[in-house]
C-alpha cells in the first residue's frame, strides 16, 4: 500500500541519509529494483548476508594489503596486485578487495566428518573454518628465501591413496621444501596435520609462520604465544598449533611493526605477540644444516573425538567400497574421475555442501546435482541421508526453503527423491510422503493465473532462481523443474499407493508443460528463432543456459528438440571463452559444470561435438583436480565461488558415466560417448557397479584390430530394460533381451 512508503522508519532513514549528504538510500533501492522483474522476494535475504560478510572482509583488505605489500601475502594477493602479472586488478575507486583471480584450494579430511581445512595452490593451509593460516618458508644463511606464495611454479598434487592429502613441493635459490597436509585421528582428538620436509644447501632455517589471513584475505589474530616447551603455540588463549620438536628460534609482532618476516635474521628472541588491530603474525624458527633433509610435523586439533574411529587410509578404504568405478586409457579423465569421488565423499557428511569454504552451506539446487552424482557413483546410503534433511527444511506451505524466491527447489527436491526410489527399486519412504505430496501441491499454487496471451500465464512467478541466470525473472529453468517435479511427484504418488493424488499431479505437469510450450511460441515468434531465452521477455543471452534444464537433466523432451538444440547452437556461437562456456553475468568467468551441461545435451543428441567441452573441462580442473565455480580466463585461476566446487565434480562423475550408460525412457544406452580415442586394441575401458534406474551394471569395452566387443553384467530391479549400443562412428543396435555382449566390426563402421 502507498501509505507504507511513509513508515516512520523509512522516514527517519532517509532524514538521516540527507543530513550526512549521502544518497537516499531507499530511493535508491526502488531504481534498483525496477530493473528486474516485480517478485515477492527481491533477493534471498540469506544471500545479502553472505554478500555482506563477504564484501566486509573485503573492506578490511582494501584498509590492510595495499598498504602493506612488504608483507608475505597469500599467492592470489601476490599476483593480484602485481602490476605485471595477468592476474593485477587496479584498486582505484574499489571499495573492496577480493580474491577475483586465483580461488583455488582443495579440502582435506576424512569420510563423515564436518571439518573441512583447506589448503591453497602454494600450500597455505587454513586448518579451522575461515580462521587463520600456517604458512612455511625456508631462509638460507646467506639471505635468501624461499616463499612458495611468490613462486610462480610449484608443484601440487592431491594424493588419493593412504587417506587424502594434499602434496606441495616448491624450490628457489638452492632451497627446497615439500609440504604434505592432511587429516588423520590422534588419540582422542581429529587433528590437521602439516608434515614438512626441507633443504638448504648452504645452511638454514625452515620457518613455520602463524597468517592472520587465509584465501579470502584477513583473518584476525589479537594473540599468540609460543608454549613453555617451544613445542606449539596458543592462539587466543584457546587453539593450538603444536610442533614435533621445540622452537629453535622465535619472533613475533604485531600490525604497527609490521610483518614478522621483516625480523626472521634479528637475534632477540620473542614469545608472546599481542596486537589490537588483529594483525599478529609469528614464525617458529628450526634449523637446517648444509645440504641436510630436516623433517618436522606440526598439527592442529579440530575436535574432540567422541567415537572410536578407524586410522583415515581405512576409513576411506571402507567409504570407497563397492562404489562405482571406471577404467579408461585417458589418465587425467581417470584421476578426475577418481578425485571427484572423494569430492563428493568429503562434501556429503550428512548434508550436502557445494564446497568446503565459501559454499559450505546448503542449497536444494546443488543438492539436487550431488545427490544425483552420489547415486549414479554407488554412494546409496550418502545420497539417502542428505535426502532425509530435505522434509525439516519445508515450511508448512509445502515450499522447499533453502533461500527466498528461489522457486526452482520444489521441483528439484522432488526429483531427486523420485530418481533415488528409481535407482533403488524401492518405493518412498513413510516419513517422505507427506512432503511429496505438500512439496507437489505448493508448485500447482505456485503458478501464475491463466491470461490469454500473456508469455507469463501459467508460469512460476519472477524469482531470483540461479543467481547466474540474472535478475529476477520469470525463468524457464524453474518452470521446466517445475514439470520436472509434478511428473516425479506422480510416479511417487502411485508407488505411495496414492493413484488419485498421482493422476492429479500427472495432468498437473501435462498443463504446465503445455503453459510453457505457449509461452517458448510466443518467444520463437519475437526472437525469430526457435531457441529458448532465460525468460519469456528476456533478449538472447548467456542466461539461455539455464533453458537447457529441459533436456538435461530433466529430460522433458526428446533428445533433438528443435528448441534445445538452438539454444545450444546459440550457446556455442556466442558465449564460449577458450573452448569452455564463459557466463558474463554474475560468474563473469568459465564455468565448468555448465559447460558439462551443454556437453550432456550434445551427447544425448548423439552430437559428438560434446567431447570437447569435456576435454575443455578437463583442462580446466587445477592440478589437484579440482574446479572452482568460475574459471579466470587469464590466469586459469577461480574467479567466483568455492575453489574445491562439489558441483563441477558431481557434473563430471555424471559425464563419465553418462559416456558409458545412460537411460532415456524405458531404454538403457550403453557406449553413446565412448571416444574412439579410447578403442585401443588389447586396452580395456570399463565402468562399474554403476547403479541405474534399472538396476546395477557393469559394462566393459575391449577393442581389437578387426571388432569392439562391448560385455554386460547386470542384476536388474524387474525385468531387464530394452539396451541399445550407440557406440559412435557404428549404427545403433538393439540388443536381445537375453544376450550380455554384442561385437561390432570395425570394417563395418
Amino acid at each position: 500500500m502507498a501509505w507504507t512508503k511513509w513508515l516512520p522508519w523509512r522516514f527517519a532513514i532517509r532524514r538521516l541519509a540527507r543530513s550526512h549528504g549521502f544518497l537516499d538510500p531507499i530511493a535508491l533501492l526502488a531504481r534498483m529494483h525496477r530493473f528486474a522483474q516485480p517478485s515477492e522476494v527481491a533477493e534471498p535475504v540469506e544471500l545479502l548476508r553472505a554478500g555482506v560478510v563477504f564484501h566486509a572482509r573485503g573492506l578490511i583488505n582494501s584498509r590492510v594489503i595495499q598498504h602493506n605489500l612488504d608483507w608475505v601475502w597469500p599467492y592470489w594477493i601476490e599476483r593480484q596486485f602485481d602490476p605485471l602479472d595477468d592476474a593485477f586488478i587496479p584498486r582505484a575507486f574499489s571499495i573492496t578487495h577480493i580474491n577475483l583471480t586465483h580461488r583455488n584450494w582443495t579440502a582435506i579430511g576424512l569420510p563423515d566428518l564436518d571439518f573441512l581445512p583447506i589448503v591453497d595452490d602454494r600450500g597455505l593451509l587454513t586448518p579451522h573454518y575461515d580462521g587463520w593460516s600456517i604458512d612455511t618458508w625456508v631462509l638460507g644463511d646467506d639471505g635468501s628465501y624461499l616463499l612458495p606464495s611468490r613462486v610462480k611454479e610449484v608443484s601440487q598434487q592431491w594424493q588419493l591413496d593412504e587417506g587424502l592429502s594434499v602434496n606441495t613441493s616448491s624450490a628457489a635459490n638452492g632451497l627446497q621444501l615439500v609440504s604434505r597436509a592432511e587429516v588423520d585421528v590422534d588419540p582422542g582428538e581429529f587433528s590437521c596435520h602439516l608434515q614438512l620436509t626441507a633443504n638448504s644447501e648452504q645452511g638454514g632455517w625452515l620457518v613455520v609462520a602463524l597468517r592472520p589471513y587465509n584465501p579470502e584475505g584477513v583473518a584476525f589474530i589479537n594473540q599468540a604465544e609460543l608454549s613453555a616447551e617451544r613445542k606449539g603455540w596458543c592462539i587466543e588463549g584457546d587453539r593450538r598449533v603444536n610442533f614435533s620438536a621445540p622452537a629453535e628460534r622465535h619472533h613475533v609482532s604485531d600490525y604497527r611493526a609490521g610483518d614478522v618476516s621483516i625480523y626472521l635474521k634479528d637475534k632477540t628472541d620473542e614469545t608472546r605477540g599481542l596486537c589490537d588491530v588483529g594483525m599478529v603474525t609469528a614464525a617458529a624458527l628450526f634449523r637446517l644444516e648444509p645440504g641436510e633433509e630436516r623433517k618436522l610435523r606440526v598439527s592442529v586439533p579440530l575436535a574432540e573425538r567422541s567415537t572410536p574411529c578407524k586410522k583415515s587410509a581405512l576409513a576411506w578404504e571402507d567409504a570407497l567400497k563397492g562404489v562405482c568405478q571406471i577404467q579408461v586409457p585417458d589418465g587425467k579423465m581417470q584421476f578426475l574421475f577418481n578425485a571427484a569421488l572423494r569430492t563428493l565423499v568429503l562434501h556429503s557428511p550428512g548434508d550436502v555442501y557445494p564446497g568446503p569454504y565459501t559454499y559450505k552451506r546448503f542449497w536444494f539446487r546443488d543438492a539436487a546435482f550431488i545427490i544425483n552424482a552420489l547415486l549414479c557413483a554407488g554412494f546409496t546410503s550418502r545420497a539417502e541421508r542428505a535426502l532425509d534433511q530435505f522434509a525439516p527444511r519445508q515450511t508448512l506451505a509445502g515450499y522447499y526453503h533453502s533461500q527466498e524466491g528461489e522457486w526452482d527447489a520444489n521441483g528439484q527436491a522432488l526429483w531427486i527423491m523420485q530418481r533415488y526410489c528409481a535407482m533403488t527399486g524401492t518405493t518412498p519412504k513413510p516419513e517422505w510422503h507427506q512432503p511429496i505430496l505438500r512439496g507437489a501441491r505448493w508448485i500447482g499454487r505456485k503458478r501464475a493465473p491463466q491470461e490469454h496471451g500473456s508469455p507469463t500465464s501459467g508460469l512460476l512467478p519472477a524469482g531470483f532462481s540461479a543467481e547466474h541466470l540474472g535478475l529476477n525473472d520469470y525463468y524457464y529453468w524453474d518452470d521446466f523443474w517445475g514439470v520436472a517435479g509434478l511428473r516425479a511427484a506422480s510416479h511417487l504418488c502411485h508407488a505411495m499407493g496414492q493413484g488419485v493424488a498421482g493422476e492429479t499431479f500427472e495432468a498437473e505437469g501435462a498443463a504446465f508443460q503445455a503453459d510453457i510450450d505457449a509461452s517458448l511460441a510466443l518467444a520463437a515468434l519475437r526472437l525469430e528463432r526457435p531457441m529458448m531465452p532465460a525468460a519469456p521477455s528476456r533478449r538472447p543471452d548467456p542466461g539461455a543456459i539455464g533453458s537447457l534444464a529441459m533436456g538435461y537433466p530433466a529430460q522433458l523432451t526428446e533428445p533433438h528438440d528443435v528448441r534445445l538444440m538452438d539454444t545450444v547452437d546459440f550457446l556455442l556461437d556466442n558465449c564460449m571463452v577458450s573452448g569452455g562456456f564463459f557466463q558474463d553475468m554474475i560468474h563473469a568467468g568459465i564455468n565448468p559444470y555448465l559447460t558439462l551441461h551443454i556437453a550432456q545435451v550434445l551427447l544425448r543428441a548423439g552430437d559428438q561435438r560434446y567431447f570437447q567441452l569435456v576435454e575443455t573441462v578437463a583442462d580446466l580442473a587445477s592440478p589437484t583436480g579440482q574446479w572452482p565455480e568460475a574459471i579466470h580466463p587469464r590466469t586459469g585461476g577461480g574467479c567466483m565461488g568455492d575453489g574445491q566446487h562439489t558441483w563441477a565434480a558431481a557434473e563430471w562423475v555424471l559425464m563419465l558415466r553418462n559416456m558409458f550408460l545412460r537411460e532415456e525412457g524405458h531404454r538403457l544406452l550403453l557406449c553413446q560417448g565412448i571416444p574412439d580415442a579410447w578403442l585401443i586394441p588389447g586396452v580395456v575401458s570399463r565402468i562399474g557397479p554403476a547403479p541405474t534406474e534399472f538396476g546395477t551394471v557393469t559394462v566393459e569395452i575391449v577393442a581389437t584390430e578387426q571388432v569392439v566387443r562391448i560385455a554386460w553384467e547386470a542384476d536388474w530391479h524387474q525385468a531387464p530394460p530394452h539396451i541399445e549400443v550407440h557406440l559412435p562412428g557404428y549404427a545403433a543396435v538393439t540388443v536381445p533381451l537375453d544376450e550380455t555382449y554384442i561385437e561390432l566390426k570395425k570394417h563395418e563402421r
